[in-house]
């Protein structure tokens, strides 16, 4: 069993997760990386993808996660993430329905509109891929 260390998931709402955890699998921009307790400190960019957090008792959390930064430090890991979705909230059918109404918001808007709709639709579909649905 590993050693617990301190764990923040933050994003631009609010404090997602913030407590002693086991492991956090997080999607760096050069590749995943699992930290654990005494990790080196590394600072490193995000990708989209999720984010496993393995819970003392072996309960697990995962979060499906877009843009921001990663921090390890002696003190333990943050992530401040641009987005955070936490997967148990998630449904298949309402992402599929957010796609399709966000591909008619492209198709129906102009100018910057259009740019704010087509990175919506970006975001929802990079949030299918990661989770294979």
């Amino acid at each position: 069993m590993p050693d617990p260390f301190k764990f923040e998931l933050v994003s631009p709402e609010r404090l997602l997760v913030s407590g002693d955890v086991e492991q956090v699998l997080v999607p760096g921009a050069e590749g995943d990386m699992t930290v654990l307790a005494r990790h080196a400190p590394v600072l490193t960019t995000l990708r989209p993808g999720v984010l496993d957090i393995g819970l003392p008792g072996g309960k697990r959390q995962r979060f499906f996660i877009r843009g921001g930064f990663a921090e390890v430090n002696p003190a333990g890991l943050t992530v401040l993430a641009e987005t955070a979705i936490d997967l148990d909230e998630l449904r298949a059918d309402q992402l599929a329905q957010a796609i399709k109404d966000a591909e008619e918001d492209v198709a129906d808007c102009a100018g910057e509109a259009r740019d704010r709709a087509q990175t919506k639709l970006d975001h929802l579909r990079q949030v299918q891929a990661a989770l294979h649905l």
